[in-house]
């Protein structure tokens, strides 16, 4: 299936890291790739190597990644006179779109400017290109498939370290129980889509907001919950922990290293 990446976000909360003052969010990066590569290995871990890239803000930046991309950055080589020989390859076999889906475009309608290269395909995937995780792809994209649900939506725990306070007469705290704990879940940033969730984004809309919920309000959205890892880096700290983490070579999101 196709895989549709959001990468023109302003991505505010990262922008004291930003190098060059205009960085996009996934361009961030991890280890000796930005966030975006990482998210497209996992995706072609699986088969899906044909990539439709939303760009906007800091565009440039994603296309000389890609028009100046060089294998030994991320892989072993042998140099024997002067020639390079790839002991493996990361992006050869791939197909990437990169599409000017206008500068400040929310994500649904960074969709809709795409949808075009779609062709005919029925279902397709989409990810916000900002998020890593070892969730299984596979069984996700399957049971999907065996529904008749027009979008679905990855579910994981709430990630922050807040507490909920149950507070009673008199101002009595009956007790304390960390978010995490509750039965609650959030977008985890992992679609599966089909075409039918064009019907509900109107110009300027939103993904979620709008096509997402008109879908689950109609009973046609479906939820797959994942307690496995999952890490958002919609901060410098988050970030900086993935890069920290992949140093320590604790990368459980690169299921393509196993």
């Amino acid at each position: 299936m196709k895989v549709v990446l959001f990468c023109g976000g302003r991505g505010t909360r990262m922008r004291s890291d930003l190098p060059g003052g205009d960085m996009p969010k996934p361009m961030q990066l991890v280890g000796p790739r930005p966030l975006l590569w990482h998210v497209m290995r996992y995706y072609a871990h699986f088969g899906h190597k044909e990539f439709i890239l939303c760009l906007g803000y800091g565009a440039h930046h994603i296309k000389d990644f890609f028009l100046t991309y060089q294998e030994t950055g991320s892989n072993d080589f042998i140099l024997r006179n002067g020639a390079i020989e790839l002991l493996s390859t990361d992006i050869s076999d791939w197909s990437v779109s990169l599409v000017d889906t206008g500068l400040d475009s929310p994500i649904g309608e960074r969709l809709r400017r795409v949808r075009p290269h779609l062709g005919g395909d029925e279902m397709f995937l989409a990810n916000y290109a900002d998020v890593l995780t070892d969730a299984p792809l596979p069984r996700i994209v399957e049971r999907f498939t065996a529904s008749c649900a027009g979008a679905s939506m990855m579910v994981v725990p709430p990630t922050n370290t807040f507490h909920v306070v149950d507070v009673g007469e008199g101002g009595l705290v009956g007790g304390i129980t960390p978010v995490s704990e509750l039965p609650l879940w959030v977008n985890g940033g992992f679609f599966v889509l089909r075409q039918e969730v064009f019907d509900h984004i109107p110009e300027n809309g939103d993904l979620v907001a709008d096509g997402c919920a008109e879908l689950a309000k109609r009973g046609r959205l479906m939820a797959y919950p994942h307690r496995g890892y999952w890490r958002p880096s919609d901060t410098v700290n988050q970030r900086l922990e993935l890069d920290r983490a992949w140093a320590r070579g604790e990368r459980p999101w690169a299921l393509w290293e196993s």
